[in-house]
């Protein structure tokens, strides 16, 4: 049996959760509603304020799913509760950030600026000049806004200047030298 796919997932005060019929699961907290369908290979079922999370079978693609299902869940049920965060850093001269309404407005050496319009459901604030963080109740949607927002300029292997993940080590190479 799965290590983690075993383990019942808690369900904090002022959680909600529901399986509707077709495993589709709705979870509603202070930070917002999540809904995601799972596969019908495993089961899902709320008892005593705990999500348990079971399989039909022995097959190995639903000893896959089991795990993943329960993990899925259980970041639903964070989501909803505390909330999820990313925090970026800017790193260069002249580079930086700007917020103007529900845009992200970034100055990354480019001729122009680049503006990441706000998905429903995150929020983008921006801490001085160099520091962005990406907030909201999904997990799979905070992780992909953030890292859309890296690819914008990722750092530099030669100088490390671009945009990183705060605490993100980036290994410099050694610039060319010439043989004589």
């Amino acid at each position: 049996m799965s290590r983690i796919g075993r383990l019942p997932i808690e369900i904090p005060k002022g959680v909600e959760v529901k399986v509707n019929p077709g495993n589709v699961v709705v979870v509603k907290g202070s930070k917002g509603t999540l809904e995601k369908k799972f596969s019908p290979l495993v089961n899902i079922d709320v008892k005593d304020n705990k999500v348990i999370v079971t399989r039909n079978g022995d097959d190995k693609e639903e000893r896959a799913l089991h795990g993943t299902t329960r993990a899925i869940i259980a970041n639903m049920v964070k989501g909803v509760s505390e909330g999820f965060e990313k925090a970026l850093e800017i790193v260069g001269v002249g580079y930086r950030a700007a917020k103007q309404g529900k845009k992200l407005v970034l100055n990354v050496g480019y001729s122009h600026p680049v503006e990441i319009e706000e998905e429903l459901g995150i929020e983008i604030i921006v801490e001085g000049n160099n520091k962005i963080i990406v907030r909201g109740c999904d997990k799979e949607k905070v992780g992909q806004v953030a890292a859309n927002i890296r690819r914008v300029r990722e750092p530099d292997a030669y100088q490390g200047k671009g945009i990183r993940y705060v605490g993100e080590v980036v290994r410099l190479k050694e610039g060319k030298t010439g043989k004589k």
